[in-house]
């Protein structure tokens, strides 16, 4: 699957409104991770509306983090996550949700199925890079 095949998936998981941003970026990597749907599904729960409802992290960002835990089995994880945070923050303009949906300046930066999207591109582009 392309990298931007999976971007589509994630969107398209969003959109459902069946997954929260963090499990549409989980589920669109499940096929490259060895832990099954329902678990990722349940471990990406917790960050819908980012990371504290609105006040921290974004949850797309989240699910690529997670991700990169499970591709790289924690070694290095750090040094990824670093990675993909600063290529999202390229292609969003912020990390932080309530940054990203304008809650304070009125201003959207980022959609939510956008920032999956991006989410999912940016992990795919380090990856591809660091050979994980």
């Amino acid at each position: 699957m392309t990298a931007e095949e999976r971007a589509e998936c994630a969107e398209l998981y969003k959109k459902s409104g069946k997954y929260n941003c963090c499990q549409a970026v989980t589920e669109a990597f499940s096929d490259s991770v060895q832990v099954d749907k329902e678990t990722l599904k349940m471990l990406a729960s917790g960050f819908a509306t980012g990371m504290g409802c609105l006040q921290a992290t974004c949850g797309a960002l989240i699910g690529a983090s997670i991700i990169a835990g499970l591709r790289t089995q924690g070694k290095s994880t750090v040094k990824v996550s670093k990675r993909i945070l600063l290529r999202f923050k390229e292609l969003c303009g912020a990390t932080i949700c309530k940054d990203l949906k304008g809650v304070e300046t009125g201003v959207v930066l980022c959609e939510c199925n956008d920032c999956v999207k991006n989410a999912v591109l940016s992990a795919e582009e380090i990856f591809s890079a660091m050979n994980i």
